[in-house]
């Protein structure tokens, strides 16, 4: 199971940030497309995807996070294969861009699951101390994608354009699809081979109405913390290939590298910073533990962030950088955790509405930062993410993690 929710994150996230690769590399110099409105490309998937995430949650809690990803694995397949194809029916650049709103919008929607379920499974399959790890594992399967998607789908690109790039990744996307509704399941105990030890993990859920969630201050400061992750992530996502290949003029394989080692860093990070989270409580109690990490790992981003903008040389620029998204990484297992156990039988839609909050704020930095450079230069469109990074962190300062007891039967 834990495999098969990585792969999952995996495969939707490289097809999520395969956009930006192919913007970089082909889509706005083949059809004049400003980095502007092909941040409003990238965007437009976040829009739908974060209005829609509650909804999708409330699907999770209704049907399970088999039936919810296995729908997400399929739309997600089809519609990355339809990007590919935009441009085979369309000549003027105005249209291609208009189709690219389109479809990376309905993309969006089909995506929406992707998280909530993968946190809510976890949580289903995972003991108490090893779901921040279990979490951390998923979520770092993500950073992976963003880390290896600009050498590997553009050497893709290189080798049978951008069209069937993203026709072979959509077919990837469906087999690994099918694989999923063949073996998994909402609990261990519906599984075949599970004994009766890992039946016994799993405590029933108290049961909240969705009033109570959108009121609960837990959930509205995760929420709002989440939300400046979400911003710090999608500047380095969207932003730092350009940034590199355009703006700090590395060159085109240089800037390919580079970018990807602060995924790469953050990949690393989010299963280690879900084993430090587990220890913490361990040590520290649930409380303490649960909230060290998240603190301590975004006010360090944000200062690490800090030092790469002003940087000169290149060595300490990228090494800043990669150290900045690494260690901000460290925090996303407490985040999936808290909100799902806050959330009790309604943990998926808990989890919906704090990464609702993540990509609310964060689908404006594909949008702003472009926007902020225009005007005041990079050096202050990148800043941002560090105010973000510490106004994050102060959150969870007033954040109380509740246990959710395990029933012996």
């Amino acid at each position: 199971m834990l495999a098969l929710l990585m792969a999952l994150c995996f495969i939707s996230h490289f097809n999520r940030a395969s956009m930006a690769s192919a913007g970089d590399e082909r889509l706005m110099k083949q059809f004049a497309i400003t980095p502007e409105a092909m941040g409003w490309v990238y965007s437009a998937f976040l829009i739908v995807y974060t209005i829609c995430m509650v909804p999708g949650g409330l699907f999770i809690d209704r049907f399970g996070p088999r039936v919810a990803l296995m729908l997400m694995g399929c739309g997600t397949a089809l519609f990355c294969a339809i990007t590919g194809a935009v441009s085979w029916g369309f000549v003027a650049a105005g249209q291609v861009w208009v189709s690219l709103l389109v479809v990376r919008s309905l993309m969006g929607l089909f995506t929406t699951p992707l998280h909530p379920g993968c946190a809510r499974a976890a949580s289903n399959w995972f003991p108490m101390d090893q779901r921040a790890l279990a979490n951390g594992l998923i979520t770092g399967a993500a950073l992976l994608a963003y880390a290896v998607v600009h050498p590997v789908f553009g050497a893709l690109i290189d080798l049978v354009d951008w069209q069937k790039a993203f026709l072979i990744t959509g077919a990837c996307t469906a087999l690994l699809t099918l694989v999923w509704a063949v073996l998994a399941t909402d609990y261990p105990w519906q599984h075949g081979k599970s004994n009766q030890a890992e039946r016994q993990i799993i405590a029933p859920y108290p049961s909240y109405g969705l009033g109570s969630l959108l009121g609960n201050r837990n959930i509205i400061l995760l929420t709002l913390s989440y939300a400046a992750v979400g911003y710090f992530q999608y500047l380095f996502f969207y932003w730092m290939h350009y940034y590199f290949d355009q703006i700090l003029h590395l060159g085109k394989t240089e800037s390919r590298f580079f970018a990807g080692l602060p995924n790469l860093a953050m990949a690393v990070a989010m299963p280690l910073g879900g084993w430090l989270t587990d220890f913490a409580q361990r040590t520290l109690g649930h409380q303490r533990g649960r909230t060290l990490v998240p603190r301590a790992s975004m006010l360090a981003s944000a200062g690490l962030l800090l030092l790469g903008i002003f940087a000169k040389d290149t060595f300490w620029i990228v090494l800043w950088f990669t150290l900045s998204l690494g260690v901000l990484g460290l925090c996303e297992g407490a985040f999936w955790t808290t909100a799902v156990e806050t959330g009790g039988a309604r943990g998926g839609t808990a989890a919906a509405i704090m990464n609702t909050g993540g990509n609310g704020i964060g689908l404006l930095a594909p949008i702003v930062t472009p926007w902020v450079s225009a005007k005041l230069g990079w050096t202050w469109g990148i800043s941002l993410g560090a105010l973000f990074g510490l106004l994050g962190a102060v959150c969870w300062w007033w954040i109380v993690p509740r246990q959710r007891m395990v029933v012996e039967s």
